[in-house]
């Protein structure tokens, strides 16, 4: 299997989350404490909800790895949702003993109402179970796997926050510098002063009822020129990063690069120059405008894509609604909830653009295993060096 294919399967407070994913090479060192790690920073973050107070989020490999090792085959995992026992008698795939109380007002930013429509449903909890970020826990294992594939290729991805609600961050440093301080912060944020605002403001946005969004950035360095092309849309680097970004739940804007900062310069304040190391035989650039990403392909620059999440959908202070029913004016339904989970986002974030990286590793390279990947990779690199060719 020379792409990358996967699926996510389960309802937020159903028994369990299921993932399947198919592409990993044979050979591929992997455990559920890799996986576990990156669940865990899904898990914190200032401004989470109840629901993390719930739940532990660990992995359970039932297919694909073998002592330990990838086998090339589908690996297929399985999390446990906790608050499940909670929801005995509502939620489950066997008949309900007594039907349960049907949810109907629909919640103004979320899917209930246009899912209800799309689907015909009658109760909007069967929109809501499934279009529910704890999805996203999903998409954080088949990440971590990424992960540990990418690492192999010295190919890191990190994310961090730089703002929140009107408070913004102004990190410095390298993308080395910047993932450890994100790493050690619980905003996920690389610049401490900024952290201490953005802390104020969700406490005084959760006294409100009201809820914050904010933008993440993330940063895949070490990643080879080639990857991607412009032959066709559908395999522009640019535009998959894009789409897996924005397929993260609430986030509305997706920039990469300089993003619609470009927009606003000119073509010689945008465009990096291109030179020439002849000690090390590469080419280089002095800056990064282009984030990584040329024509659909990437460059050998670091690529910088960043997200815009909307505020959480959820309010206990409720937005006017409509009962479907009744058709009468309401307040939407309240469920439990967060008031910010930006830094809870840009791990998905890492997640989605790994997921992305790793098909269009697999695209160029091929290879069933993990050794003869590393062959394909190696070769190409000395044949960078060697360009042109004729």
């Amino acid at each position: 299997m020379s792409r990358l294919r996967w699926l996510t399967a389960g309802e937020s407070h159903g028994p369990s989350l299921t993932i399947l994913i198919e592409g990993i090479p044979a050979g591929l060192s992997l455990s559920s404490e890799t996986i576990n790690e990156d669940l865990a920073r899904r898990q914190r973050g200032y401004g989470r909800g109840g629901r993390m107070k719930i739940e532990t989020d660990t992995v359970k490999i039932s297919a694909g790895v073998r002592g330990g090792v990838t086998l090339g085959s589908p690996i297929v995992m399985s999390i446990e949702n906790r608050d499940f026992a909670n929801w005995q008698g509502r939620m489950g795939a066997e008949p309900f003993a007594t039907p349960p109380e049907a949810l109907t007002r629909p919640r103004p930013g979320h899917a209930d109402l246009a899912g209800g429509l799309k689907f015909g449903h009658s109760d909007l909890r069967n929109v809501l179970e499934r279009a529910s970020a704890r999805e996203t826990a999903s998409r954080v294992a088949a990440g971590a796997i990424c992960r540990a594939f990418l690492r192999e290729l010295e190919i890191e991805v990190f994310a961090h926050v730089v703002s929140i609600g009107a408070e913004t961050a102004l990190p410095s440093g390298t993308p080395a510098e910047l993932r450890q301080k994100a790493r050690a912060s619980e905003m996920a944020c690389a610049d401490s002063d900024a952290e201490a605002r953005m802390r104020t403001a969700i406490h005084q946005a959760s006294h409100a009822g009201d809820t914050l969004g904010g933008v993440f950035e993330v940063v895949a360095s070490g990643v080879p020129a080639g990857l991607g092309s412009h032959v066709q849309w559908d395999l522009r680097l640019d535009g998959r990063l894009a789409q897996a970004l924005m397929s993260i739940p609430a986030i509305k804007g997706v920039e990469i690069g300089l993003g619609f900062e470009a927009a606003r310069r000119s073509g010689s304040q945008v465009h990096d120059p291109i030179g020439f190391d002849l000690a090390q035989q590469s080419f280089t650039r002095p800056s990064n405008g282009a984030g990584g990403l040329e024509g659909g392909i990437s460059n050998g620059s670091p690529i910088v894509c960043r997200a815009a999440m909307k505020p959480i959908s959820t309010l206990k202070k409720a937005l006017p609604s409509v009962d479907i029913h009744s058709k009468e004016s309401t307040d939407a339904a309240f469920e439990r909830s967060d008031v910010c989970a930006v830094p809870a986002a840009s791990v998905v974030g890492e997640a989605m653009v790994m997921l992305v990286l790793c098909d269009a590793v697999r695209e160029k390279f091929g290879g069933d295993s993990l050794r003869e990947v590393l062959h394909n990779v190696n070769g190409y690199k000395l044949g960078i060096r060697e360009f042109p060719h004729d």
